[in-house]
């Protein structure tokens, strides 16, 4: 990144080394059991993020009335915690048993228990098992996914209809552990009527957290009048609850199915919106924000039972590409993409007390003159900007050009006056973990105690500029 000097990389942890972290990672879809997880373990532990978002799977679970095989999900919760991983468990879907429609759909998916008594009655059944079953291994319980989206609701979205459903299922998760949390809303639109509905039947009395999902482009609008109403919402509904990001991410191909489909992206636009969104969502405070998703796979949302067919729509939203079996299902050994090293990236910084703050900075607009760019510097007013102290007391400096990724590249330069010691400064590239020393060239003294930072790289994507002792983080680079 010219004209500085790579000093280093930010140094990978694994998850069994972070204590706490709001970064997680989506391992959804196993209750249909889409791709083969024992190849990716290892990898997402590798990656150093701390939770992990699994399906609970009523349909694979519950094939005989009253019988509950917890085997296959017992595999992966024990798998996740033994590698030092949190999971959180979405209670989800529907049961043929119980429900002609849910018998049609592949997985039962979008097909909730409120239709009969009988349903109902079932449902409690199997939630309050579920939960006491994984009693001192999961503490935190998603009602439903996406139940503001027809294909997760299917018989059409009704705010009203799904708090009602968070309150039952909120009582048979007390009921098999009083210890236990629930989280509800985990909704992807931005149908406030609905939001209001579900709200207005007192179903945040029975919430410790809500969950939302973004799939936007434009991480200003998702953190801007969207993110302002839904927090003000919870916070008028129940003052003390936190948000959940449940899903967030893109995908790295523009042939995929799914949410963002058909955008002309690659892998390296995969990790810049990574990079950007998880970083935005962090900023904003959310107690989890989770990455979608471990591997490429089928998006399996709307699959008819015994129609292979018609769930052959796959997803590339992984960190892992995968290869696909003649059934579509994820299988071999899942290759790392541009994003997994983002994330990795990400999750080595935003672990055990990570702060925002306010970094005292001005930009200096009027005193530049680019090179690089054979033009003056813009005054930053358009940057996305967030001030953060690390564990150990590392004050950082994150900023990005929010242009539209999928349109434009952004290369450019920005310079400011900091307070700074300038032994310290360094600039690391949030997308890679690459880690730079600023030349002599670059640093220019301002009066006694401040400096003047010329011609800072500027990218589409967060660039970190470090103030304090980085040490604990960097891996030096090998010499000769």
């Amino acid at each position: 990144m010219y004209p500085l000097n790579k000093c280093g990389e930010i140094r990978t942890v694994s998850s069994a080394e972070v204590c706490s972290s709001p970064l997680g990672i989506g391992f959804e879809k196993l209750d249909r059991g889409v791709f083969d997880p024992e190849p990716a373990y290892d990898k997402i532990a590798a990656l150093g993020v701390k939770w992990v978002r699994v399906q609970s799977g009523w349909a694979r679970t519950e094939q005989q009335a009253g019988v509950y095989d917890f085997r296959w999900l017992d595999d992966i919760v024990d798998n996740l915690i033994r590698r030092g991983l949190e999971p959180w468990v979405c209670l989800c879907y529907g049961n043929g048993l119980y429900d002609e429609d849910a018998a049609q759909v592949f997985g039962a998916v979008g097909c909730p228990p409120i239709k009969t008594d009988e349903q109902k009655n079932a449902w409690h059944r199997y939630v309050a098992e579920t939960v006491r079953h994984y009693q001192g291994r999961v503490t935190w319980f998603e009602v439903w996914n996406e139940p503001d989206g027809r294909w997760c609701w299917k018989h059409g979205p009704n705010g009203a209809e799904y708090g009602e459903f968070v309150k039952a299922t909120a009582a048979a998760v007390r009921e098999g552990n009083p210890d236990a949390k629930v989280i509800g809303g985990s909704f992807c639109l931005s149908d406030l009527g609905w939001l209001y509905d579900m709200f207005e039947t007192g179903c945040a009395r029975d919430m410790d957290a809500l969950c939302y999902h973004a799939y936007l482009i434009d991480e200003r609008f998702s953190l801007g009048q969207r993110f302002r109403t839904i927090r003000e919402l919870a916070r008028h509904y129940n003052p003390s609850m936190p948000l959940i990001q449940g899903e967030v991410g893109t995908q790295s191909r523009p042939d995929g199915a799914g949410a963002l489909k058909q955008g002309s992206w690659t892998p390296e636009k995969q990790a810049k919106y990574a990079a950007r969104h998880i970083v935005a969502h962090i900023a904003s405070g959310a107690k989890i924000v989770s990455y979608f998703t471990s591997v490429d796979m089928i998006e399996a949302l709307n699959g008819r039972t015994g129609d292979k067919a018609s769930y052959m729509d796959f997803g590339y939203f992984g960190v892992l590409g995968a290869d696909f079996d003649e059934n579509g299902f994820a299988t071999g050994h899942y290759t790392p993409k541009s994003s997994y090293r983002t994330l990795q990236v990400l999750a080595a910084l935003f672990r055990e007390r990570t702060e925002r703050i306010e970094i005292p900075l001005f930009f200096a607009p009027s005193l530049t003159y680019s090179p690089q760019m054979f033009r003056d510097e813009g005054n930053g007013s358009d940057l996305m900007t967030f001030g953060f102290r690390l564990a150990g007391g590392c004050r950082a400096w994150i900023y990005w050009n929010p242009t539209n990724i999928l349109t434009s590249f952004c290369e450019e330069t920005i310079s400011v006056i900091v307070h700074a010691d300038r032994t310290k400064l360094k600039l690391a590239d949030l997308k890679d973990g690459s880690v730079y020393e600023l030349p002599d060239s670059m640093i220019e003294a301002q009066g006694k105690s401040a400096l003047f930072l010329k011609h800072l790289p500027l990218r589409d994507y967060p660039l970190m500029l470090i103030f304090d002792d980085f040490e604990s983080y960097l891996q030096h680079e090998r010499k000769g």
